[in-house]
């Protein structure tokens, strides 16, 4: 009995690492241009938010939508950096906080876009379902006018 105990006890902390491990990964594969990883981790009626009135601000519905969305990312060659992972709840209710940077380094490598943001989400059972993304929105329009100035394209 005690060591069904000790098991019981053991399986949230093993789910959480689990959860960031596969974000960790996922993020990697996405980094080196590769978002495949991550798009599958979606739900097929995933919900995203990008606030803002950017290029980038989105409410978008359905993974279709948010790989498209993703896809841009990688093309302009954001570069993604997780500091913090914070995973709570059971895998049929859980809660992903991830604290990151985000760059883009011009061809000569000088960053000429840095900002810092705060990922929620909400997984069911090991399917995205929500996320909503939070930086400084100032930087993100700032970011817009340095691609346009170079003939970048500015929406998905």
């Amino acid at each position: 009995m005690k060591a069904l105990v000790l098991a019981a006890a053991a399986l949230p902390p093993l789910y959480r690492a689990a959860v960031r491990a596969l974000l960790r990964r996922n993020l990697v594969a996405l980094n080196a241009g590769d978002p495949r990883p991550l798009f599958s981790s979606y739900a097929d009626d995933v919900h995203f938010v990008f606030p803002g009135r950017s290029s980038w601000a989105a409410d978008l519905h359905g993974r279709e939508a948010l790989e498209a969305w993703v896809r841009r990312f990688v093309e302009v060659g954001m570069e993604f950096d997780p500091d913090e992972i914070v995973v709570d709840g059971p895998p049929w209710s859980t809660r992903m906080c991830l604290r990151y940077k985000d760059r883009h380094r011009a061809p000569g490598g000088e960053i000429v876009y840095e900002n810092r943001g705060i990922i929620f989400c909400r997984i069911a059972w090991g399917k995205l379902a929500y996320y909503e993304v939070n930086e400084d929105t100032e930087k993100v329009t700032a970011f817009d006018e340095y691609l346009g100035a170079r003939g970048i394209r500015a929406d998905v």
